[in-house]
C-alpha cells in the first residue's frame, strides 16, 4: 500500500499564500525580486518575511520548495508493498511531475534558473527541485529493491533513469518555447510508457517479484 505525503514544510494556510504571491513575483520579476515588493504583494511586512524565510536566499529556496512540493510524491508501507502499490506509487509521481514541469509557472522559473546557473537562483532550484526529488523517490525504489520488485545496484543511476524516461525532452522542449503542453490524458498515458519502460530495465523476474508479506 502506498499513501501519499504532505508537503515537506508543514506550511500554514497564510505562509502558503505568501509564498504563491512571491512565487508569481518572482516569475514576473525576475532577479530584482526583493523582499519589500514580495511584503507588498503579499500584504505582509517584511519583518514577517524574515521571521518565516530568513535572508532573500532562505526565501528564494522556500519560493522553489513550494513549488517542487507540488509535485506529490508516494510514502510507502514497507509491510506492505507490492507490485501493484509499488507500480502505481512510481507512477504517480511521474504524472505529478509532468502536470508541474509543464505548468507556465514551472516554464517560467526554470528559464529564470537557467540564466542564473551555477550560482544564485540556479543553484537553489537545482539543489531543492531535480535533486530533492532524487532524494525523495529513490528511498521507494530502494524499498522495491528490498522487496525484490527491482534489481540494480546504484539508485542514483536507477532514479535518473526514470527520470529522464518520464521527462524526455518534453522541459528543453518547452524551455525553448514549443507548445508542447499536453492534458490529463496525454500525461496519463506518458506516465505509464515511462514506467512500463523502466520495470523492462530494472524489474525483477516474476518468481522473485514476490509480495512483500512473503519476504518477511
Amino acid at each position: 500500500m502506498l499513501a501519499r505525503t504532505l508537503p515537506d514544510e508543514d506550511w500554514t494556510a497564510r505562509q502558503g499564500e505568501v509564498l504563491e504571491a512571491a512565487l508569481g513575483l518572482l516569475v514576473e520579476e525576475g532577479a530584482t525580486l526583493t523582499t519589500a515588493g514580495v511584503a507588498r504583494a503579499a500584504s505582509c511586512s517584511k519583518e514577517t518575511l524574515y521571521k518565516w524565510f530568513g535572508d532573500r536566499d532562505g526565501l528564494l529556496t522556500a519560493i522553489v520548495r513550494w513549488q517542487a512540493a507540488k509535485v506529490k510524491l508516494p510514502r510507502i508501507d514497507r509491510e506492505r508493498l507490492d507490485a501493484a502499490s509499488l507500480r502505481e506509487g512510481i507512477t504517480s509521481f511521474a504524472r505529478n511531475l509532468l502536470g508541474v514541469l509543464s505548468s507556465d509557472t514551472s516554464v517560467a522559473l526554470n528559464r529564470l534558473a537557467i540564466s542564473h546557473g551555477g550560482t544564485g537562483l540556479g543553484a537553489i532550484v537545482l539543489e531543492n527541485g531535480r535533486r530533492e526529488m532524487g532524494r525523495r523517490l529513490k528511498p521507494v525504489l530502494e524499498a522495491g529493491r528490498d522487496a525484490k520488485l527491482l534489481r540494480f545496484d546504484a539508485s542514483e543511476t536507477a532514479f535518473r533513469t526514470y527520470f529522464g524516461l518520464v521527462v524526455r525532452d518534453v522541459q528543453i522542449r518547452l524551455l525553448l518555447g514549443e507548445d508542447c503542453r499536453f492534458g490529463g490524458a496525454e500525461i496519463a498515458a506518458d506516465a505509464e510508457r515511462a514506467t512500463d519502460q523502466f520495470f523492462a530495465l530494472y524489474g525483477a523476474d516474476e518468481m522473485q517479484a514476490l509480495p512483500a508479506e512473503q519476504n518477511a
